[in-house]
């Protein structure tokens, strides 16, 4: 079996985070790989369907600002230089292929809250990103508390 070349972490920047890098950055030095971290934001259109009357921009740009300054910090505790360091506005699973089509990543791990009822029928992020990948998906399990 080959090793991977290129890791890329979807990260959602909750406190779980941390747990996810460790792991991917122990599966990444093992390889000899590189690793990057993504963190997509949905925009609030999406989120809320268009039903608020108001520019909601200058709260989009609060929220993309916020999240540079929180991957960097993770870019910093985990040797991830800036360039490896991606935050992109979309629909997370859609956005993480591309970015590993475009990065030529072979491996792609998310972080998995291991839902049950309502919210295993409705799907996660993690189920989306492993059904339309092109590479690996790892879902690391989380522990939550």
């Amino acid at each position: 079996m080959s090793s991977y070349t290129h890791v890329i972490v979807g990260l959602d920047l909750s406190s779980e985070s941390k747990q996810i890098m460790e792991k991917a950055k122990f599966l990444a030095e093992s390889s000899n790989a590189k690793l990057s971290v993504a963190h997509i934001i949905e925009p609030l259109l999406f989120t809320y369907g268009g039903d608020i009357p108001m520019d909601i921009s200058s709260i989009q740009d609060q929220i993309h600002t916020q999240a540079k300054i929180d991957l960097q910090k993770i870019g910093d505790e985990f040797g991830i230089e800036q360039e490896n360091q991606h935050i992109s506005i979309g629909q997370p699973a859609t956005e993480l292929h591309e970015l590993a089509a475009k990065e030529k990543a072979d491996l792609i791990i998310v972080g998995s809250h291991g839902r049950h009822g309502l919210s295993l029928i409705l799907g996660s992020t993690s189920n989306s990103v492993l059904h339309g990948s092109h590479c690996d998906v790892l879902a690391v399990r989380v522990n939550q508390g």
